[in-house]
C-alpha cells in the first residue's frame, strides 16, 4: 500500500500553478536561515510536519522547494536527473577541498570522470581490498587494551577514525597509518565543521583573513594536501606507476577512458585521491561510531550479531565471502545509518528547466532540497521510526518504499564508494564483535546528533569494551 498519496498526481493532468505552502519568509527569509543554521534537522522535521511532503519558501533571492517523500525524491533525482545540477554554493564549498573531482564536476567532465572511476569501484575490485581492511582492523583492536587487561574505556571516535584512516591509507597508497594520520583525522573534522558553516554564507571570505576558524581551516587544508601530494609524488618518483600497484592510486594512474583513450590528468588524480581519502574514512568512521553506540544501548541485538559472526566466521577472519551469511549484522549497520545517516541533509539541486514535482509546476532555477534524516524517520516509511529495529531490513520484512532509505544518495550521483563502505563497515564491525562486548558507562549522556557535513554526535562517545572469552584465539587467527 502506498502511504504517500499526497504526492501522487493523476497522469496526463495539468501541473498545478503557483506554489505549495511553506513558512512565512519575512525579512527576506533571514529568520529562517538563522533557524536552519541553529538546528537544521529540527527545522526540516518541523517543515515536514507543518507543510507536508512538498513546501516552498523564499530565502533571499532563492526559491527553495523541500521534498519530503520517497516519491518526490525519486521523481526529482531519477526521473528529472537530466534537468538538475548540484547546488552552486555547495559546489563552491566542496571544491576548496576536492578541487574538480567527481564529487564536484558537472556535465561532460563529470560523465567522463564517473565512467572512468566506476571501473575502480566495482564490487569485484572492492573485494580485493578486504585483507587490507582486516589487517588495519586487527592492529587497531589489538591496541585497545594492554595485554592481560580484560576491559578498557575507549573513545570510540578515536578508535574508528584511526582504523578507517589506516584502511584508506592502505587502500589508496599501500601504506600503513603514519604519524600525521592523527592530524589528518582532526583536519577532516575541522573541514567538515567549517564546510557546513560556510554553506549558510553567500560567499566564502578569503582564508588569509584573520577571522575565527580561518587559521584552523588553513592548517587543515595544508595537512591533507601535503599528505596526499607526498604519496603521489613518491609514487611518481619511484617510476612504478599504473598496473604495478594494486592500490587505488595505481588504478587511478592506470585508468583509460574506453571511449577516448584519455587518462586522468595529474590534477584529477590528486583531486580524486582527496575525495577518496576524505569520504573514504570519515563517512565510514561516523557510521561505525553511531553503530557502536546503538549496539551498546541494545545488548540483545549485539549478542545476536556476535553469535551470527561466531557461527559464520568462527575464530577466523571475515571476508567478502561471508557477507551474504551475515544478514543480522548487515541489518544492524543499515538501521544505524537509517537513524543517523552520515550525510543527513544539505542535499540540494538546481533545476535547469521547468519540471513537474508532485503535480506542481516547478520553474527553471528552483532550488530543491532533500533531507535523508527526515525520510528515514517518517512513520509512513518506517513503523516505530524512532526505535532501533534492525529486523526491518531482514528478508521477509515489510517492504521499504523506494527512495525512503538513501544513506548513499540516489539517482546518477549515487555514491561510487557504497560497496567499499559496506564491505569495510561489515568486516570491521564483525571483527570488533569477535573480540569485545560493548557497554555504556554509568550515567553516559544521551547521544545527540549535530550537523556538520556529516552527522556527528555532540558529545564524545565512550564505551567500555570487555574482551569476550577466547577472543585472543580469534585475534591470533587474523592476518
Amino acid at each position: 500500500m502506498n502511504l504517500h498519496t499526497s504526492t501522487m498526481h493523476p497522469p496526463n493532468s495539468p501541473a498545478r500553478a503557483g506554489r505549495p505552502s511553506g513558512p512565512a519568509s519575512r525579512w527576506w527569509g533571514l529568520p529562517l536561515l538563522k533557524e536552519m543554521k541553529t538546528d537544521y534537522l529540527g527545522f526540516c522535521t518541523r517543515l515536514r510536519r507543518d507543510h507536508g511532503d512538498i513546501s516552498h519558501m523564499k530565502l533571499l533571492s532563492e526559491n527553495v522547494w523541500d521534498l519530503m517523500s520517497p516519491d518526490l525524491v525519486r521523481e526529482a533525482l531519477v526521473t528529472h536527473a537530466d534537468h538538475l545540477l548540484r547546488w552552486e554554493r555547495g559546489i563552491e564549498v566542496f571544491s576548496e577541498v576536492f578541487g574538480q573531482s567527481v564529487l564536484v564536476t558537472e556535465g561532460a567532465t563529470w560523465q567522463r570522470q564517473r565512467r572512468m572511476l566506476m571501473t575502480a569501484f566495482t564490487p569485484q575490485r572492492v573485494n580485493g581490498y578486504a585483507q587490507l581492511m582486516t589487517t588495519a582492523a586487527k592492529e587497531a583492536f589489538d591496541a585497545v587494551s594492554p595485554k592481560g587487561q580484560e576491559r578498557a574505556l575507549v573513545n570510540m571516535d578515536t578508535l574508528w577514525s584511526g582504523a578507517a584512516m589506516d584502511v584508506i591509507l592502505r587502500t589508496l597508497f599501500s601504506q600503513t597509518a603514519e604519524p600525521e594520520s592523527l592530524a589528518a583525522a582532526k583536519a577532516t573534522q575541522v573541514l567538515s565543521t567549517t564546510g557546513y558553516r560556510e554553506m549558510f554564507h553567500l560567499f566564502t571570505l578569503p582564508d588569509w583573513l584573520p577571522l575565527p576558524g580561518k587559521a584552523a581551516k588553513r592548517q587543515a587544508l595544508h595537512t591533507l594536501r601535503s599528505l596526499i601530494r607526498g604519496h603521489i609524488d613518491a609514487r611518481r618518483s619511484s617510476h612504478v606507476e599504473g598496473g604495478d600497484h594494486a592500490d587505488l592510486l595505481g588504478r587511478l594512474l592506470a585508468l583509460r577512458d574506453e571511449e577516448t583513450g584519455e587518462i586522468l590528468s595529474p590534477q584529477e588524480v590528486f583531486d580524486q585521491c582527496m575525495v577518496s581519502f576524505q569520504a573514504g574514512h570519515e563517512t565510514s568512521a561516523t557510521a561505525l561510531l553511531w553503530w557502536s553506540r546503538l549496539m551498546a544501548e541494545h545488548p540483545e541485538a549485539a549478542k545476536r550479531a556476535r553469535e551470527e559472526v561466531a557461527s559464520v566466521v568462527g575464530a577466523g577472519t571475515p571476508g567478502p565471502e561471508h557477507l551474504p551469511q551475515l544478514p543480522w549484522l548487515t541489518a544492524t549497520l543499515k538501521e544505524a545509518m537509517r537513524l543517523y545517516p552520515p550525510v543527513a541533509a544539505i542535499m540540494a539541486r538546481r533545476t535547469t528547466a521547468p519540471i513537474e514535482l508532485g503535480g506542481w509546476h516547478t520553474p527553471k532555477g528552483a532550488m530543491l532540497r532533500i533531507a535523508p534524516y527526515v525520510l528515514h524517520r517518517d512513520e509512513r516509511n518506517f513503523a516505530n521510526a524512532e526505535a532501533f529495529l534492525p529486523e526491518r531490513f531482514l528478508e521477509g520484512a515489510s517492504p521499504i518504499p523506494r527512495g525512503a532509505f538513501m544513506p548513499f544518495g540516489a539517482g546518477p550521483r549515487v555514491c561510487l564508494g557504497q560497496h567499499f563502505a559496506m564491505l569495510e563497515m561489515t568486516l570491521l564491525s564483525a571483527m570488533l564483535l569477535q573480540r569485545f562486548e560493548l557497554h555504556l558507562p554509568d550515567n553516559a549522556p544521551r547521544a545527540e546528533p549535530e550537523m556538520h557535513v556529516t552527522l556527528r554526535p555532540k558529545q564524545s562517545i565512550q564505551l567500555w569494551l570487555h574482551r569476550v572469552p577466547n577472543a585472543r584465539a580469534g585475534q591470533g587467527a587474523a592476518p
